[in-house]
């Protein structure tokens, strides 16, 4: 199927889309704020400039979204257009991903993935199932880990 946008507007689209204060890192942010956790965001001096820094608990969240991320789930969906540009994009972000929590691990971090179908979708966790696995995770739990539509997950 061909692209029903000329490559200019396809372009001009395709920046637009932001990588700070995205609709997912704003409902986190909410989320944690709400539940009385101090944090901090875009801290370009760790790697992979995480969104959220708790200090507090040595611990990261990234919260990442499941095509730019590919996420196995209902929300990633193979381009139909120039798949080969995309997955491979997609394919050094993931590489990137697991470089960045590798590096975070080693500084001593705990770190973790929430995925954008746990918080948007068809399939998004109820707001208090989210808000517990994230103050569970925070505060007794040990280890990096992954919050997805179906649940918690050590990474």
């Amino acid at each position: 199927m061909a692209d029903v946008h000329s490559a200019e507007i396809r372009t001009k689209n395709m920046r637009a889309i932001g990588t700070r204060d995205t609709a997912i890192e704003n409902r986190l942010a909410e989320l944690l704020a709400d539940q009385g956790f101090s944090f901090a965001v875009q801290d370009k001096t760790l790697a992979g400039r995480p969104d959220f820094v708790l200090s507090q608990y040595q611990a990261i969240i990234f919260a990442h979204g499941c095509f730019w991320h590919h996420h196995h789930c209902h929300l990633f969906k193979v381009p139909a257009t120039r798949t080969q540009f995309w997955m491979e994009k997609i394919g050094r972000n993931v590489e990137r991903d697991r470089r960045d929590i590798q590096q975070l691990t080693d500084e001593g971090w705990k770190v973790m993935v929430v995925w954008e179908c746990a918080l948007r979708g068809k399939t998004r966790l109820e707001q208090g199932a989210l808000q517990s696995r994230l103050e569970e995770w925070l505060c007794a739990g040990s280890g990096n880990a992954e919050i997805d539509a179906l649940g918690i997950h050590q990474m």
